[in-house]
């Protein structure tokens, strides 16, 4: 989840193609009326499901349900290893709703300054990692990378940080192996019920 414009597809397609080979997996793509960021990320050879909200800001549950039965009728039978979910541009609506989710990632690009997760707390609060993208811009634009770190610590002292770049790649691996540990948990958690 993100503001339009963080990055949200573009990292997409960078874990996808990055993990597509070692893992199932798949993503919901949430768009207000267009399927452009669904057909970006199905040249990768997954399955994605779109979702269009119409008027509505964000993504619900009952929308990722109904995107989850689609899903499984493409799936046949098959179990996903990582499922993402791209929510609707929107820095206060997609972090107060519960879509299901194993995890909440949220996204902030340089390019919209350091005041952001002072501004929009609830979307910094309620992150399980957060994303700092377009690092690749700090040498063009006055940002100050460690401010916007220090906002989001006000807000969320111990959420996981990562800068990166989908552009230049830096900064990726951390993220993915972020992601690895995640289904890591999970799976240890299944064997445990």
């Amino acid at each position: 989840m993100s503001a339009p414009g963080a990055g949200k597809t573009s990292l997409l397609e960078k874990t996808v193609a990055a993990l597509a080979g070692s893992l199932r997996l798949a993503v919901i793509e949430g768009d207000m009326t267009t399927q452009l960021d669904a057909e970006r990320l199905r040249r990768y050879g997954i399955p994605v499901i779109a979702i269009n909200t119409g008027r509505a800001c964000h993504l619900d549950a009952a929308m990722v349900a109904g995107g989850l039965r689609q899903l499984e009728a493409l799936l046949d039978g098959q179990q996903l290893d990582l499922l993402l979910v791209e929510n609707i541009g929107n820095l206060v609506c997609p972090a107060e709703f519960e879509v299901g989710e194993h995890a909440k990632v949220a996204l902030l690009s340089v390019t919209e300054g350091e005041d952001k997760p002072l501004k929009y707390p609830i979307m910094f609060r309620e992150a399980d990692c957060l994303l700092i993208t377009k690092v690749d811009l700090v040498p063009v634009l006055e940002v100050d990378l460690e401010r916007i770190q220090a906002n989001i610590r006000e807000i969320n002292p111990s959420v996981p940080i990562f800068c990166l770049s989908a552009k230049t790649g830096a900064g990726l691996e951390p993220w993915l192996g972020w992601i690895r540990e995640q289904i890591l948990l999970a799976q240890h958690r299944r064997q445990l019920q």
